[in-house]
């Protein structure tokens, strides 16, 4: 179940994705389909979590090191999950309305649900480590709705920005959570916060407590990485009512309230976090006066209100955490609430500048009442919900002060003060004449406002009736993070006249007081820059600090780099072969002994074949492009036999295929490129200075070479260890179900490392297939070969197709085609042998490739793919699928991901057979290698075709057809 609601928004995403353009309907209604059946998955676990319990699910992946996929549901995840959600559908309806229908909706709708399913894995996560990966997922999803709006340069600015800041966090809490987990035994979130007494008497504490704290300010844009969410707001509206009231910016708020347990109560977490939330609520609120875009201001105030809540938390006090819990779900509502009231303003006036605006009261009733009462409850007026969190802040604030200690009190009623101030700034624009930018604004639809018709009435419900609409809730979550700490409080509306009260009449009656001060003796509304902070410039600091990287980063690049390739090739080599020295001379056990056994002759032999094919390709690879990659064959050959030689008749099958491949993909593409002309030509002579280079060059290779093999013949002629063969031998048939211990390494033992490579194997394949299909040969390599130009050759008249059919080459032609089909026999043979004896789905892929090969080079590109229907990419993202699917399936069995099942099968007529999972393992293994090689090929051969539409030029195509 928990699973289901991390899986249900990302399948959502990818099938919004791939919807219609421009039909705004159908995906917000599927959007808000899956929002709802999130959220009622999260209502039918409440029964649960009321009584006080959890909900755990656990995916074993790495058991060994105890990694595994842990999800889990209390009360703090479950307060979360709803309001994720439940924000998430409101904002799904609201902006049905607001998107133009210019803009690409599905888009808009796969990176909305993309970033409530990361949010939900940060959430319900019971693992530290796949926490921080949720983490780093939201950050890239947010930097994809921020910039959505990607033609706008302060889109791009804004995304860029919030991605970068968040991400540097991430990366800190990323170390911060490696050395929690280190310190704490586990990262199972559960065990570590049962060790928080040995966590904070670890000399790492302070360590982690910095890097958690930078992880979670930097993402709830706390001082001093607050500059970044005012810059955010380039986003559309929608987007800021989502990811800036209630979900991104309260993950770092979700985060320190959940290891607060394990963290809290030290003099270091509450100087730490109690100053950055001190700072942030009070130069937030103090910024968000003087802001003239409506949006600008929501956007300080939600720092300053961010700020309130950390402060909270720095404080420490159990009752602190209750306030803070309170506080964030509040604040949630009544600041999406006006985010999306601002959109309804500027989609409506034209404009959110609130120099332009004024008197919207008159034409935008009922959103200026609505807007208004949730500016009440961001001020803290009583009968909303925003005066119940702000005064348990307040209590919170005398209790950690003292007679001696007020600056804390004196700071909650400041912050209280400028509240109320930008609250009363932002209510101006529905007074006085009537001012907008566009002509005849009117209310928005009526299914527009529902979303903030709802929050509001919750404000006004929360703050009339607390306990009966919020009370439970709030108790489990707070009590989800206490357990037996949990202090007795009160959500009592009235609690007679206190020095709360009295500090929130303070904050009022100031805060009133200092708005028209400021209206009246200092031009608010006219004024262009903040006082007293307006050198505090975060976006200032942030771009002169990412120029000073890009500066340093392109300096170092000059000292150290080149756009030669030589000189990075020798610095490789060198740092390689001193890295091997020193790591030889530091081996303690090391010992070297010669080979009693005589040398065979037959094998010296072998070996200096392959080494003279080696030299000579070097020497023949300036000019002779074609000679130096048959000699370059020579020596794959040579490989090949040398495994073969000694008993690895796998390796050596998949070296000679491999070496087949690759040589005929490389002869297909030195087809493409330019003659090399010599020097002499050219009447240039090497000087002194080339001729020392290449002595010095000389020097380094050789000396490589043979520190290489020194070193490789010094490792091979140490003691044998058997231990790990031995594991191997012995488990292979039990645990494996096959004999082949090289191809249970493949898809068994080091699967997880297979699938990997498969993805970067097919990544490679994407990035050539992409590059070649962008590269355009020179002029002189696309006219006809000389070879082909002698009006004595047969092929001299005749298309690539018509020599295979009719021509010189039909004899060949019939007889290779009809060698298909046994290819085909091959390869299966291959594949299903491969579990217990040499083959396997790599070895099969490259047999199939090499059928499909013959079948180019003979009848041309356009006879074959006439005829086949390769699409090499469906090959690719189906044997992804098929290698990940695989593995999944054995959760299904409660095992861990990859593990291997035989299943045993008696049929009548074929006796006993074993059906692994392994070999649907390897089927996707050779999917891939099957795709990876015709997508190169195709790339390769369609330069041929694209040649044919160059006006000037003649080819093969174009010449045949002239000479008829």
């Amino acid at each position: 179940m928990l699973l289901l609601l991390i899986l249900l928004p990302f399948v959502g995403a990818l099938i919004a994705a791939f919807m219609p353009a421009h039909a705004r309907n159908r995906e917000a209604w599927f959007a808000a389909l899956i929002a709802l059946s999130g959220l009622l998955l999260t209502f039918s676990q409440y029964p649960v979590i009321s009584e006080g319990l959890s909900l755990r699910q656990e995916i074993r992946w790495f058991t060994a090191i105890d990694l595994n996929l842990v999800f889990r549901l209390d009360g703090l995840a479950w307060l979360f999950t709803a309001l994720i959600q439940g924000i998430c559908l409101l904002v799904v309806v609201y902006a049905r309305y607001y998107m133009s229908p210019k803009d690409p909706v599905p888009r808009f709708f796969a990176f909305l649900l993309a970033f409530m399913g990361a949010m939900q894995g940060i959430v319900l996560s019971g693992n530290l480590i796949q926490l921080v990966m949720f983490w780093e997922l939201t950050s890239l999803t947010s930097f994809l709705l921020i910039g959505y709006w990607h033609h706008r340069p302060d889109a791009r600015r804004g995304a860029r920005m919030a991605f970068t800041v968040t991400a540097f966090g991430g990366l800190c809490l990323f170390i911060g959570m490696l050395l929690l987990g280190h310190v704490a035994g586990s990262y199972d979130l559960d065990q570590v916060r049962q060790a928080s007494t040995t966590i904070q008497a670890h000399p790492w504490y302070l360590a982690i407590v910095l890097l958690v704290a930078i992880g979670a300010l930097s993402k709830s844009a706390q001082f001093p990485f607050h500059f970044w969410l005012p810059h955010a707001m380039a986003a559309p509206t929608p987007v800021s009512a989502f990811l800036h009231s209630a979900t991104m910016v309260k993950a770092g708020i979700f985060l320190l309230m959940l290891l607060w347990p394990v963290l809290a109560g030290t003099p270091e977490w509450t100087w730490i976090i109690g100053t950055a939330g001190v700072c942030t609520m009070l130069v937030g609120a103090f910024l968000a006066i003087f802001q003239h875009d409506l949006k600008g201001l929501l956007a300080y105030s939600t720092i300053s209100h961010l700020g309130l809540i950390v402060c909270l938390l720095g404080i420490g006090t159990p009752l602190a955490m209750v306030a803070a819990i309170f506080h964030t779900l509040n604040h949630a509502i009544f600041k999406a609430s006006l985010f999306m009231a601002v959109g309804i303003i500027d989609h409506e006036s034209g404009s959110r500048d609130m120099r332009a605006l004024s008197g919207l009261r008159q034409v935008l009733p009922y959103t200026a009442t609505l807007a208004i009462v949730a500016s009440a409850a961001m001020a803290g007026v009583p009968l909303l919900n925003g005066f119940l969190s702000k005064e348990m802040f307040f209590a919170e604030a005398l209790l950690v002060g003292s007679s001696s200690n007020w600056w804390m009190s004196a700071a909650a009623v400041l912050m209280g003060i400028f509240g109320v101030a930008y609250s009363l700034r932002f209510i101006q624009v529905f007074f006085g004449p009537v001012q907008t930018v566009k002509a005849n604004p009117h209310e928005p639809p009526r299914w527009m406002r529902f979303p903030v018709e709802f929050l509001v009435l919750c404000c006004f419900v929360v703050g009339v009736l607390p306990e009966l609409s919020i009370g439970p809730v709030l108790h489990g979550a707070a009590q989800s993070v206490l357990g037996q700490a949990l202090p007795a409080y009160s959500l009592a509306i009235w609690h007679g006249v206190n020095l709360p009260l009295v500090m929130s009449v303070l904050a009022f009656v100031g805060g009133i007081s200092f708005y028209f001060w400021l209206s009246r003796y200092c031009q608010l509304h006219q004024r262009d820059r903040v006082p007293l902070l307006h050198r505090l410039n975060g976006k200032a600091a942030y771009e002169t600090t990412m120029l000073i990287l890009a500066a340093s980063a392109a300096r170092l690049e000059r000292q150290l780099s080149t756009r030669r390739l030589q000189p990075q090739l020798i610095w490789m080599i060198l740092a390689g072969l001193a890295a091997s020295i020193w790591l030889l001379s530091a081996w303690p056990t090391l010992s070297v002994s010669w080979p009693n056994d005589t040398l065979s002759l037959a094998f010296a032999l072998l070996w200096l074949v392959g080494c003279s094919c080696a030299i000579a390709a070097a020497w023949q690879a300036k000019f002779h492009r074609l000679a130096a990659l048959i000699l370059v064959g020579g020596t794959g050959i040579a490989t090949s036999v040398t495994f073969l030689w000694l008993s690895a008749p796998d390796l050596a099958l998949t070296q000679l295929m491999v070496e087949t491949v690759t040589t005929v993909l490389l002869l297909l593409g030195l087809r493409w490129l330019p003659a090399r002309i010599a020097a002499k030509k050219l009447n240039l002579q090497a000087s002194a200075r080339d001729r020392l280079r290449r002595i010095r060059d000389l020097i380094i290779a050789i000396s490589a070479g043979s520190a290489l093999a020194v070193i490789s013949y010094i490792i091979l002629r140490q003691p044998d260890n058997a231990t790990l063969s031995r594991f191997y031998l012995e488990k292979a048939i039990p645990e494996g179900g096959g004999s082949n211990v090289v191809n249970l390494l493949l898809v068994d033992y080091r699967s997880l490392d297979t699938l990997g490579e498969i993805a970067v194997l097919s990544i490679v394949a994407l990035t050539v297939y992409a590059l070649l299909r962008r590269f355009r040969p020179a002029i002189e390599s696309i006219k006809i070969p000389p070879q082909q130009r002698n009006p004595l050759d047969p092929a001299y008249s005749q298309l690539p197709s018509e020599q295979a059919i009719s021509g010189y080459l039909q004899i060949p032609g019939v007889y290779l085609r009809l060698l298909l089909p046994i290819i085909l026999l091959v390869v299966a043979y291959f594949f299903l042998r491969g579990h217990n004896l040499p083959g396997g789905g790599f070895i099969a892929g490259l047999i199939f490739s090499v059928g499909l090969i013959i079948q180019y080079m003979l009848s041309g590109t356009a006879w074959v793919e006439a005829r086949f229907k390769l699409q090499p990419h469906r090959w690719l993202s189906f044997g992804l699928v098929l290698a990940a699917l695989t593995g999944a399936m054995a959760w299904y069995f409660d095992h861990p991901f990859l593990t291997t099942h035989t299943l045993h099968l008696d049929l009548p007529l074929l006796g006993k057979l074993h059906l692994p999972s392994a070999m649907f393992f390897d089927l996707g293994i050779f999917a891939v290698v099957v795709g990876t090689t015709m997508l190169i090929l195709i790339a390769i051969a369609h330069q041929t075709v694209r040649s044919h539409r160059i006006p000037g030029i003649k080819t093969e195509t174009d010449t045949a057809e002239e000479r008829r």
